[in-house]
């Protein structure tokens, strides 16, 4: 059950970013926030690179392997101008794949490599973390799409 919502939602800001131009996807909410699609599908590449491959598989990343830096610590969102969303959805579809061969060979009890504020994490928590991630910016990527097109539902 906890899989299916998180494909769910997945699904869901794949829903939201079709069919659209590269510059519609990213395009900003309103300034001086930088939240866009494509910031959006970048950032959750990110999460799911962090708490799949960090957390539950013990993976050391390279930090010039994403999209933040010290420099620009929401490079994810703010560097946005240049990138390619076709790469970028790539990248994401990529974790997501990892995601899933992560968890689908472990229990639900797993306690990942890594510990978050000082507690063991779970494969469970990361997958309820992940479901409640994805549906907080599922609702930023409706309003997005909705102000980009008119295009509402799901």
């Amino acid at each position: 059950m906890l899989g299916a919502w998180l494909d769910f939602h997945r699904s869901t800001l794949a829903l939201k970013c079709e069919g659209l131009t590269p510059d519609q996807l990213r395009e900003r909410a309103c300034p001086p926030s930088s939240l866009s699609l494509l910031g959006l599908v970048r950032h959750m590449t990110e999460v799911e690179r962090h708490w799949f491959r960090k957390v539950l598989a013990g993976q050391a990343l390279d930090p010039a392997g994403g999209y933040w830096t010290e420099e620009f610590p929401d490079g994810d969102f703010d560097l946005v101008d240049g990138a390619d969303p076709v790469t970028d959805s790539a990248l994401w579809q990529a974790e997501v794949a990892f995601a899933r061969s992560a968890a689908a060979s472990v229990s639900l009890d797993t306690v990942g490599a890594s510990r978050w504020r000082g507690n063991d994490v779970t494969l469970r928590w990361i997958l309820v973390h992940m479901i409640e991630e994805y549906a907080r910016h599922n609702g930023h990527a409706d309003l997005l799409r909705e102000r980009i097109d008119g295009a509402t539902g799901e």
